[in-house]
C-alpha cells in the first residue's frame, strides 16, 4: 500500500524539512532509523516516523542532486588554456 504524500515531486516536501541542511536532515533520518529498529513505541508513532523518514530521504537525495549539478571539472585546452566544464559523474 503506497504512503500518501510520498510522491516523487520535491515540491511535496514539507517546509520544515525543506529548510533543513543535508547534514541536519541526514542526522534526523538516522535517528528515526534507530528508533524504528528498536521497535519501541506505538504503531501510529512508527508509521508517522517512517513517513517523515521517507520525506527526509527524498530531501537528502534532492540536496545531493543539487550538489552534483554544481560540481565542475577543470579542463585544459589543447592550447594550454584552462576552463571549467560540468563534471561527468555518470
Amino acid at each position: 500500500m503506497p504512503c500518501e504524500g510520498l510522491g516523487s515531486d520535491v515540491a511535496d516536501i514539507p517546509a520544515d524539512i525543506a529548510k533543513l541542511s543535508f547534514e541536519d536532515a541526514l542526522a534526523e533520518l538516522e535517528r528515526i532509523v534507530r528508533q524504528l529498529e528498536e521497535g519501541k513505541g506505538k504503531l501510529d508513532e512508527a508509521i508517522d516516523a517512517y513517513t517523515r523518514g521517507a520525506l527526509l530521504k527524498r530531501h537528502c537525495e534532492a540536496k545531493l542532486a543539487e550538489a552534483e549539478a554544481r560540481i565542475e571539472r577543470i579542463v585544459l585546452g589543447p592550447d594550454g588554456s584552462v576552463s571549467v566544464a560540468p563534471a561527468d559523474l555518470g
